[in-house]
């Protein structure tokens, strides 16, 4: 089993895929790559049982087809040492002895028997698919990972909603205190279906999906979901269990709207919240009719801070507060330059749209919670 391939297109391949690779396997055998030599292809694949991201290679050359597990940490380390040039890996099926032969040397490492490595699992009949491009799948992740809860008491809030419509598709994550809803018009599918994608399969499809339009081919039954695209195939069990009905959350009649440039809003709360009690991270949001004054203090410590930012309010004055570190986050996955604030009053959720959207395609909804204000 013999191939040559360029160091530095083996190391991104390999890069990309390590990541599903967990520090604490189960298996022994899941601290390895399992290498597959099939014609001028050659086709890795890492896992962590749960998660399985396979990548293909084309080769330079390649003779005798095999397959064989090589520990990914030794291997990856020892790329990160060439500079860009062609190697010739040789490998003894049998021995499963791995030469790595370069321009001016050799270094030999030890393979393992690949029959150890878990099998892959299967669709079953009747699962569903849908084609999109990979920039609307890249985005939808985007907007919405981290809006996904940490609390694994609720395994179902720990992932991203996926909705399949025959109007829509629809990207959803909520911990309870916040929530983003990123709609597309240009996805349809034929018949309407749901899965909860985990948290850390979103998070590998945020890293490597191609920033193009390539075209995703998206399958999943009740139990995994397997995520095609370019020269990357990623395979997952999905969070079972049916994500709760966050439409009935929305409010629906918010009569005052809070217009403001997206960056300054932003940045005003980032230095603001550094006096907020650290503990509740609460900033208070005094609306007039053209001004915002953002507002925030801690009693402990004796500090204080309020800062005034244009905008156009339509609506009674209110003050209303949130947790900054929230709204920050909220602000830095919106893209637009303006923003637009629904509220109805302090004790119910605000409402962050953006005031243009980059597709016409796109629906963007993110919702806070907001917090008591004492006194």
């Amino acid at each position: 089993m013999n191939f040559i391939v360029s160091s530095s297109l083996m190391l991104q391949h390999l890069q990309a895929v390590s990541r599903v690779i967990s520090s604490k396997n189960t298996l022994p055998i899941l601290d390895n790559f399992l290498f597959q030599l099939k014609g001028n292809e050659l086709v890795v694949t890492a896992s962590d049982l749960e998660t399985t991201l396979i990548t293909h290679i084309q080769l330079d050359s390649a003779s005798e087809e095999g397959e064989v597990a090589i520990e990914a940490k030794r291997i990856t380390s020892i790329l990160k040492e060439f500079p860009e040039q062609p190697l010739t890996f040789n490998i003894d099926k049998d021995a499963l002895t791995v030469d790595i032969v370069s321009e001016n040397g050799k270094f030999s490492i030890m393979g393992q028997n690949s029959a150890d490595f878990p099998q892959l699992p299967e669709l079953k009949k009747g699962s569903h698919s849908v084609t999109l491009s990979s920039d609307v799948l890249l985005v939808g992740v985007s907007k919405a990972l981290f809006a996904a809860s940490n609390d694994e008491l609720r395994p179902v809030m720990t992932g991203i909603n996926f909705e399949l419509s025959t109007d829509n598709m629809t990207f959803v994550a909520s911990d309870a205190h916040k929530l983003v809803r990123y709609r597309r018009t240009d996805v349809k599918a034929d018949e309407t279906a749901s899965f909860i994608l985990p948290q850390k399969p979103a998070g590998l499809l945020k890293n490597i999906l191609p920033k193009d339009n390539s075209a995703v081919t998206l399958k999943f039954d009740q139990k995994n979901a397997v995520i095609e695209f370019s020269s990357y195939k990623l395979i997952c069990r999905l969070v079972e269990g049916n994500y709760p009905n966050y439409e009935a959350v929305i409010p629906k009649d918010n009569p005052n709207k809070l217009t403001i440039d997206r960056l300054d809003f932003y940045n005003s709360l980032r230095r603001v919240s550094v006096f907020s009690n650290q503990a509740s991270n609460l900033i208070k949001l005094s609306l007039t009719a053209n001004q915002l004054t953002v507002s925030a203090q801690d009693i402990d410590f004796s500090i204080s801070a309020h800062e005034r930012v244009k905008c156009q309010f339509e609506g009674d004055d209110m003050e209303i507060g949130f947790k900054s570190l929230f709204l920050i986050e909220i602000l830095a996955n919106l893209s637009s330059a303006d923003v637009v604030m629904n509220l109805s009053d302090p004790t119910r959720a605000g409402i962050l749209v953006p005031l243009e959207t980059e597709s016409e395609h796109e629906d963007v909804l993110m919702l806070l919670m907001p917090m008591m204000i004492n006194g």
